[in-house]
């Protein structure tokens, strides 16, 4: 299939990612008496990823993710002469997946763009306060154990057509882990979204959510094809 097709099949996975997983922390998280919280924002972004996996993954590999595709370029899985289109994509969806969430969530009265936006922070941003190195930290920890899963999950010696249910339980699983420290991105393009409308502190504190994802997606690529890949 063309890389625009298959670019175009990324743009609207990382829409539905940004847009399904964002959209539960902004708009579902704190519901009055029905919060879904923490846990629920946490199976939401995999819900996100499973149902995708399953529409695009036979289209463009579902990466909607920027360290996704660094990773199996590392893991010698995805060609490095496609890795810019799909990034480009990946950071549209994003972007514009935040930006209809911004038109819905500042429909009510009351919307304030101060409460986070659902956009990854540290420090002071940190839901739980945690520092930069913690942050920076878990956020390679994190997506390096993603990257791995994603390897493992779509090994040939695998059993077959299961892959998007042990990824995206690992997406949640990361969540979980992950949302009190940064509010968790393991994802560049899902990371610029939010803070484009955000702004100001989101912005300033960007550079370590694309860093971070992408060092630990090349590690974790890296090492699977290293230690475990069959050829």
């Amino acid at each position: 299939m063309s890389i625009g097709k298959r670019a175009t099949a990324e743009f609207f996975g990382t829409f539905w990612l940004v847009f399904g997983g964002c959209g539960s922390a902004v708009l579902a998280a704190a519901f009055p008496n029905l919060g879904i919280g923490f846990a629920g924002v946490a199976l939401a972004f995999g819900l996100t990823l499973l149902t995708m996996a399953f529409a695009i993954g036979h289209i463009s590999g579902c990466h909607i993710n920027p360290a996704v595709s660094f990773g199996l370029v590392a893991g010698k899985r995805f060609p490095a002469s496609d890795l810019l289109p799909y990034v480009i994509a990946q950071v549209a969806g994003g972007v514009a997946a935040a930006a209809v969430l911004y038109v819905i969530a500042s429909g009510k009265a009351g919307f304030d763009l101060s409460g986070g936006f659902a956009s990854n922070g540290y420090a002071d941003h940190s839901p739980g306060g945690y520092s930069l190195l913690a942050c920076l930290l878990g956020e390679i920890v994190l997506t390096m154990f993603f990257l791995f899963i994603i390897m493992g999950a779509t090994d040939r010696r695998a059993p077959q057509g299961f892959a998007p249910i042990p990824i995206g339980l690992g997406l949640t699983l990361i969540h979980l882990i992950g949302i009190p420290l940064t509010n968790l991105s393991v994802n560049p393009a899902r990371s610029t979204g939010p803070a484009v409308f955000v702004g100001g502190w989101a912005l300033h504190q960007l550079w370590l959510f694309w860093v971070a994802p992408i060092i630990g997606g090349v590690l974790g690529g890296g090492i699977y094809r290293a230690l475990f890949d069959a050829s």
